[in-house]
């Protein structure tokens, strides 16, 4: 048990500087933030981006959603509960409505108060040979001039980061519970390695996100070392849940899976795919970029 627990400290560590590693890439390096490059410095970070955004979907779909409903099954079927409304998805559901709502009282807020930043729709059309609008500060000669390639920096907003930050982090926090939960030093170090290689991607993704929106730098730091050390306190509690043995813990932690499911459903769909599908030129390319983000995510989970 002694060699278990120093097994789980090194993974905690390991996930840690391994975070903070990738997730400054971005974060730190001048290139990454710089708006006023080439066209070709435009294009490759929109489809840096667009890679993302494929990361985040098959995230979303391929990781995060199934192992919320197989937790949630497997603890309703320990619970002998059986009812015909299809709870797990409606918790899913309630956090998408959670995130929307939430959204709505702060855009209606800043409203209110005369903002004029955040108001345009989450769809936005394709009229004027514009993808999507450029209310937040673009110069005219940029908007105007749509037949290059350009990056957005202010569409995404900084409460939409702000969210996708707290989902991926919920979601970290319960990849490192696993750790902490297991019982042999081999399966530790067996989910360890896949989550390292996981989370990696993600943080990076992530990074790419933050410094593309309206987050001040400071703050792109802050979220960064925020979400490193989300992993980290996972393994920290899945280690006193074990010495606890709490009968509710798992039942808990299933809920609050179903809520940042929820949360990181409508990042997806409703913020990072249109922002990039809707921004002009480069559209297959852009798609490919997408589908290569996609197809890197679904060889490491399909290789486990």
């Amino acid at each position: 048990m002694e060699y278990l627990l120093q097994v789980k400290i090194g993974a905690l560590i390991g996930l840690l500087l391994l975070t903070l590693l990738f997730g400054f890439i971005p974060a730190r390096i001048k290139w990454f933030r710089d708006t006023n490059g080439t066209e070709t410095h435009r294009t490759v970070l929109s489809l840096i981006s667009c890679f993302a955004g494929g990361v985040f979907l098959a995230a979303c779909l391929l990781d995060i959603i199934p192992d919320y409903l197989s937790d949630i099954n497997t603890e309703l079927d320990a619970r002998t509960l059986e009812i015909s409304f299809p709870l797990p998805e409606f918790i899913m559901a309630a956090g998408f409505f959670m995130v929307l709502i939430l959204e709505r009282i702060v855009l209606n807020c800043r409203e209110i108060g005369g903002a004029r930043e955040e108001r345009a729709p989450l769809m936005h059309d394709n009229r004027n040979g514009h993808g999507h609008g450029h209310g937040h500060g673009t110069s005219p000669d940029l908007e105007s001039s749509g037949h290059h390639v350009h990056v957005d920096f202010q569409a995404h907003s900084p409460f939409r980061s702000f969210m996708l930050f707290f989902s991926l982090s919920l979601h970290s926090v319960f990849e490192g519970l696993a750790i902490g939960l297991q019982s042999t030093d081999s399966k530790v170090l067996e989910i360890c390695i896949a989550i390292l290689v996981h989370k990696s991607i993600i943080v990076f993704s992530l990074s790419v996100k933050l410094v593309q929106s309206a987050v001040r730098p400071l703050w792109v730091t802050a979220y960064i070392g925020v979400f490193a050390m989300m992993s980290p306190i996972g393994i920290a509690i899945g280690i006193s849940v074990m010495e606890a043995q709490l009968a509710s813990g798992a039942l808990i932690q299933a809920i609050l899976e179903g809520l940042a499911a929820g949360t990181f459903v409508y990042i997806t769909f409703l913020e990072i795919l249109p922002h990039e599908l809707n921004s002009p030129g480069k559209q297959l390319l852009k798609v490919l970029f997408i589908l290569l983000g996609f197809s890197v995510m679904a060889a490491l989970t399909f290789l486990g």
